[in-house]
């Protein structure tokens, strides 16, 4: 990636209202010049004042396309931080890809995905963190996701990370200072120190790689599976959680017979849930394959909702599904209350430490009182007021983990007398480590590696 000029579509390519053509480098406005004419404006767009909006119409050579207006942003004060035109056109695939082919056609090229963005922290605007949070908002699947994503972008982790390496720097500096000139820097003392320094930045560290579970369900959703004998009501329940008919319900057992999957907001907590066959011993052939499925799933669930017929004795496949909650987090849901039940809550609490709710997926009760229980069983029924930082990123997870592993192999190395000047190879790796989460350490694979998996346009 050079200075050259790049261009795409900020929307999709797709019938709407309003389609965006973004371009941005250095012969920005020389592009835009050769294929936008202004109403009444005499001044070519690179004379024209910064942040001003501009009506006209867009030419492929004398052939008129369309009726736009333009933005105009000069950088460094652009999203690139580079010289940015944005054309607001019709939307349509067809008009879009028109104006665009002749953007290219006059000196642009087609940007790569995530290249804006790219563009925007190779140029300083942003540091890595930043740019990833940008992704994580566009992917953002609930207003949590968007309010830690915004976080993030207005740079409440880079914030973090910064203070952190500019106090092991100031230790390894002055480490280094003693080291070359013992006659005038003391070490005494410094060990001491420095140990009860790890401490807190282990802490520190330890604290921001606790929230990635958080950040993986905030972001990703919680794997939930529904659990449950035939005709027990799962299909029922994920119809009245998704707020339409998805899954097909009969009085004929056995129905569901592979796994659908959803994604559902209960009480703005994102669920991926996995609607499964019913658990039972069956002779037929199609239906033991998924209810070999069903267990599958269950096993890699992050939560597992066992639909228990509340009006019918439990049996022999009750107790196989009580046995697959067994360390699990689930929760054991009643359904049928509005009919004569043979089964108390009471009953199952003596039989479980799982958290039991009586339910009727047909009348629709008891799902709110659900939606609070996972609330509470994953996020202690405080996500919505949580300000801290959360970890949402895989990559930024084990950057810190190295850091947490590299601080303490110093602490190990005081606590065993080493000599100080080994500290520094371990504050160095950890340091680094910290600096990958920032991009200042990351190489080019990785960044294209990152950016690559950024949407057209972005």
């Amino acid at each position: 990636m050079g200075n050259d000029t790049i261009a795409a579509a900020a929307t999709a390519m797709t019938d709407s209202g309003i389609g965006i053509v973004r371009i941005s480098g250095e012969d920005a406005f020389t592009v835009l010049n050769k294929v936008f004419r202004p109403k009444n404006k005499k001044k070519k767009m690179g004379e024209q004042p910064a942040y001003t909006v501009h009506y006209g119409m867009i030419y492929d050579g004398d052939e008129m396309l369309d009726e736009v207006l333009v933005l105009l942003m000069r950088g460094p004060h652009s999203y690139t931080a580079e010289d940015t035109v944005e054309i607001d056109c019709h939307g349509g695939a067809f008009l879009m890809r028109r104006v665009l082919e002749t953007v290219v056609k006059n000196g642009a090229r087609y940007a790569e995905p995530g290249e804006f963005t790219k563009r925007a922290f190779l140029n300083g605007r942003i540091d890595l963190s930043q740019a990833e949070a940008v992704m994580d908002l566009i992917q953002a699947k609930n207003s949590f996701s968007v309010k830690n994503s915004l976080s993030q972008l207005r740079g409440s982790l880079q914030k973090k990370i910064r203070e952190l390496r500019e106090k092991i720097l100031y230790k390894m500096a002055f480490l280094e200072s003693a080291l070359d000139d013992p006659e005038h820097i003391s070490l005494e003392g410094y060990s001491e120190n420095l140990y009860q320094d790890l401490k807190e930045w282990i802490i520190e560290v330890e604290e921001l790689v606790k929230t990635s579970e958080d950040g993986r369900f905030l972001k990703e959703g919680i794997k939930t599976v529904i659990l449950g004998k035939p005709n027990a009501g799962k299909s029922s329940l994920l119809n009245v959680l998704l707020g339409e008919e998805r899954a097909i319900v009969t009085e004929i057992a056995g129905t569901t017979r592979d796994i659908l999957e959803e994604q559902i907001q209960l009480q703005g907590v994102s669920l991926t849930i996995l609607d499964t066959a019913g658990i039972r011993f069956t002779e037929d052939p199609v239906e033991k394959i998924g209810v070999s499925k069903a267990r599958e799933q269950a096993e890699t669930a992050d939560l597992l909702l066992y639909v228990a017929d509340s009006s019918r004795p439990l049996d022999e496949s009750d107790e196989e599904i009580l046995h697959l909650l067994e360390g699990r987090k689930a929760v054991i849901l009643l359904n049928k209350s509005d009919l004569k039940t043979v089964i108390t809550e009471e009953e199952i609490r003596k039989r479980t430490t799982h958290p039991v709710l009586s339910i009727s997926a047909k009348e629709e009760e008891g799902i709110r009182e659900l939606g609070a229980c996972i609330r509470d069983m994953f996020f202690q029924g405080e996500i919505s007021s949580r300000q801290e930082i959360i970890i949402t990123n895989l990559r930024q997870k084990a950057a810190l983990s190295n850091t947490g592993k590299s601080l303490r192999m110093v602490l190990k190395g005081i606590e065993e007398g080493m000599p100080e000047d080994l500290y520094a190879i371990d504050l160095m790796d950890a340091y680094r480590s910290l600096g990958m989460i920032l991009g200042e350490e990351a190489g080019e694979d990785l960044i294209d590696e990152i950016f690559g998996k950024f949407c057209m346009g972005k």
